[in-house]
């Protein structure tokens, strides 16, 4: 366990920002998993710049590797599409 007030403080540091990290995350893979299920093409085409701009946002913070962030827009935005 930590023995330094300067350690201490990095794993509450550490800790929030896990706990941050994993809501943003969550909050992402739950947009891209409905934009997935939409059957209706203009709801898709509404949708899909916010979960656009969702992947971004993690790719910049490197929550997610940006080649996965593209990955996935490119993906979604063929089945967007393809509808």
């Amino acid at each position: 366990m930590a023995n330094h007030k300067s350690a201490k403080k990095r794993i509450r540091q550490t800790d929030e920002r896990r706990i941050h990290n994993k809501y943003y995350h969550k909050t992402t893979r739950n947009a891209v998993k409905a934009l997935r299920n939409t059957t209706e093409k203009e709801a898709a085409e509404k949708l899909y710049p916010k979960v656009a701009s969702m992947l971004d946002k993690l790719a910049k913070r490197n929550i997610i590797h940006k080649n996965k962030a593209a990955n996935l827009k490119g993906s979604l935005q063929m089945r967007v599409n393809a509808l």
